[in-house]
């Protein structure tokens, strides 16, 4: 029996040193670590300078805390590298990761600032060089057993994209193209298998990669690329950050422009050509029409990898306001040369001139571009007035500043028909006075709503009939008018339909609301007029007995005093008006008769004496 139990015992120490031991298995989730850290230190507004400081702190850190320092008690260098032999620790692997970013920060940098000096160009290409290195450690070290499946495609992605950057400074397209493919199929696998947030992190960084492969396809020899650039410049709408071709697609697309600037000689506009002689105007024209045919595009299809900002507010409404900023450098243009020639005048004689017929064809222009601008914003308002609240975190809107923006589309658009040069164009003038009706028809909507929120039922009312009168003028107006833009035309046409539906049931609506608020006013004054018989005095409701405390208190009202004034009759006046018709009979024989004195002596009698009294 002890025999078999020693047995037993070394059958299971044998099988027991046989066991492998459980290898531990490091994930870095290297994608996530990176955009954190560059949102957090820097890169949100593109301070290269900060986020590069951020990683020499950092690698300093991680460092001391490997026992890696570089310097020994005496300040001596003492290389320390990581490699697969001291790979003890996931933090191993932040050593190259975080000297490969303060690599290639200090490139971007240093790429910034090459713009003025272009010497610093050579010094870029050596940090990008360094950055490389250390994604080439990155890749060797996450390729090793103790790291996961993870880890390893993301460490293959992050030294593609980071080789690829070099190669695409270097000029060298096909091979970049290939390397941002990889990094691009990569992401897209990862994210594919991860969480819906995650997923979100990598389909972005497989977007900011998408524009870089269209480049790269343009340079190669691809045609087709440039127009895609330029959407997907057009749509993201910014500038610096992350973009690798934020300035690098700018000056190709200016470049492109000067190309076809040369060509663009002449514009035919309301029957008339106009010769374009003036630099800023052909690269104005040639911009609207990019912006035109990519707006219209992306309202439709938009371009691959480029996800919805197309349709985004934001982005669109910063595209208008490139383009009325280069609509008005090109309009100063013209002044200064129609003031430095102002009596310059056409062959034909009483039109205008060249020049100035094309100063006011950027000034039409101007005002639809400026009007189509504010037609984004109140088609965003409606949206939000629709979802009954506020959306992505802006305010609630309401009809009172919906009617704002119509009165400035209002503005714009009848300003265009007092342009020089076109006050006998009758085809234009009711082109814009129909579009000027319908937005009228939409501001006396959104008024009479506004009154309606207030329970001002009559005004609404009489709102809503306005409406009604401009929205059956401007529908007889577009039925009658000849256009080419058949599709907008259905488009308005049918907006106001849905208008004149939406009227007409506000419109019962707010008459209901009126009569029920009528019967609770009529109730609330007749309860109202119910006579309070305490209020009056107990002199005169002497015959209708009421039980009143205030009789038996202090202050009783007995009496109105003082008492109430009372209209008593005049006393009469009377008038002799028959005395003024009666004669009085003669009384001269009545008046005693006087003796005159007697001569000389008389008078003197008189004058002495007095005479007889």
């Amino acid at each position: 029996m002890a025999a078999k139990g020693e047995l037993a015992a070394m059958e299971k120490k044998e099988n027991t040193e046989n066991e492998e031991p459980k290898k531990e298995q490091f994930t870095l989730e290297i994608l996530v670590v990176v955009r954190d850290a560059q949102q957090q230190h820097g890169l949100r507004h593109g301070d290269y300078h900060r986020y590069r400081s951020y990683c020499t702190r950092r690698l300093r850190r991680i460092r001391k805390s490997l026992h890696l320092c570089m310097t020994s008690g005496k300040r001596r260098y003492q290389s320390k590298k990581v490699d697969e032999a001291n790979l003890k620790d996931v933090r191993f692997l932040y050593v190259p990761l975080i000297s490969a970013e303060r690599a290639w920060s200090y490139a971007m940098q240093l790429k910034t600032e090459s713009n003025t000096e272009p010497r610093k160009r050579f010094h870029m290409i050596e940090r990008l060089r360094r950055a490389t290195q250390h994604a080439d450690a990155l890749l060797r070290i996450s390729n090793h057993e103790k790291c996961d499946a993870r880890t390893k495609l993301e460490g293959q992605a992050y030294h593609a994209a980071m080789q690829a950057t070099l190669s695409f400074e270097l000029q060298k397209w096909e091979e970049a193209m290939e390397l941002f493919q990889k990094a691009r199929t990569i992401y897209e696998k990862l994210g594919s298998m991860l969480t819906e947030d995650l997923r979100q992190l990598y389909q972005q960084r497989v977007e900011e990669l998408l524009p870089n492969i269209r480049y790269c396809a343009y340079n190669i020899g691809d045609e087709s690329a440039l127009s895609d650039l330029m959407q997907m410049r057009l749509a993201s709408g910014k500038a610096g950050g992350e973009d690798l071709l934020s300035s690098t697609i700018d000056v190709l697309i200016a470049q492109t422009r000067e190309k076809q600037s040369s060509t663009l000689s002449e514009v035919t506009w309301r029957g008339r050509c106009v010769p374009v002689t003036q630099e800023k105007v052909r690269m104005f024209l040639l911009n609207l029409r990019h912006v035109d045919e990519n707006l219209r595009e992306g309202a439709t299809e938009p371009a691959e990898g480029a996800s919805e900002q197309t349709d985004d507010l934001d982005s669109k409404v910063s595209v208008y306001e490139s383009l009325l900023m280069d609509c008005k450098d090109a309009l100063q243009e013209l002044r200064e040369e129609i003031r430095a020639d102002p009596k310059s005048h056409d062959q034909k004689g009483g039109k205008q001139t060249v020049i100035q017929f094309l100063h006011t064809y950027l000034m039409y222009i101007r005002l639809s571009k400026t009007s189509e601008r504010y037609l984004l914003l109140v088609d965003s308002l409606k949206a939000s007035l629709t979802a009954g609240g506020a959306t992505d975190g802006k305010k609630v809107a309401k009809p009172q500043d919906l009617i704002r923006l119509y009165d400035v589309i209002i503005q714009n658009l009848s300003e265009i028909p007092l342009l020089p040069g076109l006050e006998d164009d009758a085809s234009l003038s009711q082109e814009i006075n129909t579009k000027v009706l319908s937005y009228k028809a939409f501001r006396c909507f959104y008024i009479a709503q506004s009154y309606a929120a207030l329970k001002k039922w009559k005004e609404a009312m009489a709102l809503y009939e306005r409406t009604l009168t401009h929205t059956a003028q401007a529908l007889d107006g577009y039925k009658t008018m000849n256009t080419t833009d058949n599709q907008q035309q259905q488009q308005s046409i049918s907006e106001l339909d849905e208008l004149t539906q939406l009227v007409e049931s506000k419109r019962y609506s707010v008459q209901a609301n009126s009569i029920l608020d009528s019967v609770d006013t009529t109730t609330d004054t007749l309860s109202r007029l119910s006579v309070k018989e305490q209020t009056l005095p107990l002199a005169n409701r002497l015959e209708r007995y009421y039980e009143d405390p205030a009789l038996t208190k202090q202050k009783a009202n007995l009496v109105s005093f003082p008492p109430d004034f009372q209209a008593i009759p005049a006393k009469p006046l009377f008038f002799d008006l028959a005395l003024n018709q009666v004669e009085f009979p003669s009384l001269e024989d009545r008046i005693e008769q006087k003796k005159a004195a007697g001569g000389l002596s008389g008078m003197v009698k008189g004058w002495l004496w007095g005479g007889k009294r």
